[in-house]
């Protein structure tokens, strides 16, 4: 059976976490060492759009949005967070779930979306390029991981839409 994308439900969490936990584990995904509870999780991420990707009755995939700041003017502007399940790399999951998130974004008036990889994290950045976003930035030992400085890749997708008034 071919996978849905669909909005997530309260039901889901625990499959997020999992993932999101599958995904921390690689040591090329995030910062964090271990997924937070699920309360914690759920305050990490804005209210919508908030997406999943279901096959056989099961979460394999998601992708979420987080503000990059709490005030007013940088409201349209929010950092994406996608994770699919390593059983189910390689099938377009990605691909669905973040074009579908850059299309229900921009409905929602989000301008801009950044994304924040690892560069030893090529599938992601490649994923993020295709969808529109361009490298904008490097950041040289952003943060620490594990006790070892890690570096990132700032990209930036502008809407074609959104913002443009």
């Amino acid at each position: 059976m071919a996978f849905v994308i669909r909005p997530l439900t309260e039901a889901d969490w625990p499959l997020v976490k999992l993932i999101y936990q599958l995904g921390i584990d690689t040591g090329n995904a995030t910062y964090e060492t271990g997924a937070p509870e699920i309360d914690a999780l759920k305050a990490k991420f804005l209210a919508q759009p908030q997406l999943v990707a279901e096959e056989n009755g099961h979460v394999v995939g998601w992708t979420l949005l987080s503000a990059v700041s709490s005030r007013c003017v940088y409201g349209g502007v929010a950092e994406t967070s996608i994770y699919i399940h390593p059983q189910f790399h390689g099938r377009g999951i990605g691909r669905a779930l973040l074009s579908d998130l850059v299309s229900v974004s921009e409905t929602l008036g989000f301008w801009t979306l950044q994304a924040q990889v690892f560069p030893e994290n090529k599938a992601s950045i490649a994923l993020h390029e295709r969808h529109g976003f361009r490298k904008v930035g490097y950041r040289e030992k952003l943060g620490k991981r594990n006790g070892i400085w890690r570096d990132v890749i700032l990209l930036e997708r502008r809407s074609l839409v959104a913002g443009n008034d």
